[in-house]
């Protein structure tokens, strides 16, 4: 059964926004994501058949938005394209520099169609320097930001956290805030701005602090566990436990790691005074083997409510039924899927999760062109423009 798709289904602050998204993979998706949680109405072009890495009816990044399949190499289709901008107040893509401007809608296209338009461009290098061209990826963006030389504990080789840095942390939340600081602009200037949004620049601005810890003499940024939060000091580390499990310790300020080691006194474990450094190797040797006394489970129980900046490290699904994952709901299970709820809360207009992923490209593309507005869907199936996959 085909979704009714309408727009104004969102219920969060973006309630009213329509975005328009040229499908990629990766940042780009999860940037809609955001948008359509946070109650803004994407409409998502795909091509025919799909591509890159899309799970279907499992991609939790095309959640809450309709998928309308359109062949961008028929002239027919880019209309269709630029006829959406038209109403639209952001458009999305993630080509490489220059794709859209020769298929006929880069941001001079649009902006003929639709001058308040916002631009949203997400790639890893941006829109201009020698690697803009080049193909790269999560781990070559982060590694040449600067990034990835200083993750891990272990000093022989860096370690990098899946793609969470680059394509999440560097990518799409840059690219969120761009096109929501731009749409803010355009509403009162009346005019539309590119937003190049590049991984290496956002990778780059998380780094803030290790400029400040650099400046400030408390980071070895050649060598990997040397500071304050990398791993350089004991009780900022993470712990094995009897059961193979770990412990995350993180009792920075002096009253934290106080009661850090009043609890471990409590089970025969003595810890130096906290900024004994020259007893650094001791405190770290009574952590390690102290730790090693219980299981995670144990020493959660323990740690529990306290201010000790001690927490277990569970798995992506024992986080959902953590009890205060689970008060605040910070996972939901939908339709059978476990996923993230949307965020950030809102006290007044709060998100609410709308369409469930397209199974298939252009499962959508009758009901979201008539949603809006476009009312020769059925001539556009039949030259072959669009592809509708939801009978």
């Amino acid at each position: 059964m085909v979704a009714r798709i309408e727009l104004g289904q969102g219920t969060g602050p973006l309630k009213g926004v329509k975005v328009v998204e040229i499908a990629g993979i990766g940042p780009g998706p999860h940037a809609c994501t955001i948008l359509a949680d946070l109650g803004a109405d994407v409409i998502r072009i795909e091509r025919p058949g799909g591509g890159g890495l899309g799970g279907g009816a499992h991609d939790l990044t095309n959640r809450g938005r309709p998928s309308v399949a359109l062949d961008l190499k028929n002239p027919d289709a880019i209309e269709t394209v630029l006829a959406l901008v038209e109403q639209a107040d952001i458009l999305i893509e993630g080509n490489r520099p220059g794709v859209t401007e020769r298929l006929g809608i880069g941001p001079d296209d649009c902006w003929a169609r639709n001058p308040r338009l916002v631009y949203g461009r997400m790639t890893g290098w941006g829109q201009d320097g020698p690697l803009a061209q080049a193909a790269g990826h999560d781990v070559t963006y982060i590694a040449t930001a600067g990034a990835l030389f200083g993750l891990g504990q272990d000093p022989a080789r860096p370690h990098f956290p899946t793609n969470l840095l680059g394509d999440y942390g560097g990518g799409s939340t840059y690219l969120v805030i761009g096109v929501l600081a731009a749409l803010f602009e355009a509403r009162i200037s009346g005019q539309g701005q590119v937003v190049d949004a590049a991984i290496v620049d956002g990778t780059a601005h998380l780094q803030t602090m290790t400029y400040t810890l650099k400046a400030m003499g408390g980071l070895d940024p050649d060598h990997r566990a040397t500071g304050m939060l990398n791993g350089g000091i004991p009780f900022y580390d993470l712990y094995e436990t009897a059961d193979g499990r770990h412990m995350a310790v993180g009792a920075l300020e002096g009253k934290f790691f106080a009661e850090l080691s009043a609890i471990l006194r409590k089970e025969g474990i003595e810890l130096p005074e906290q900024y004994e450094m020259e007893r650094y190797d001791e405190m770290r040797s009574a952590l390690t083997d102290g730790f090693r006394t219980k299981t995670m489970a144990e020493w959660a129980s323990l740690f529990e409510g306290t201010d000790a900046c001690v927490a277990p490290v569970v798995t992506a699904i024992e986080a959902a039924d953590h009890p205060h994952m689970a008060a605040r709901g910070t996972y939901v299970d939908v339709d059978g899927v476990l996923q993230p709820a949307p965020a950030p809360r809102f006290s007044r207009t709060v998100p609410t999760l709308t369409l469930p992923p397209a199974a298939q490209p252009g499962a959508h593309t009758r009901e979201a062109l008539a949603a809006w507005g476009v009312s020769n869907a059925e001539d556009l199936i039949a030259s072959g423009a669009a592809v509708a996959t939801g009978e």
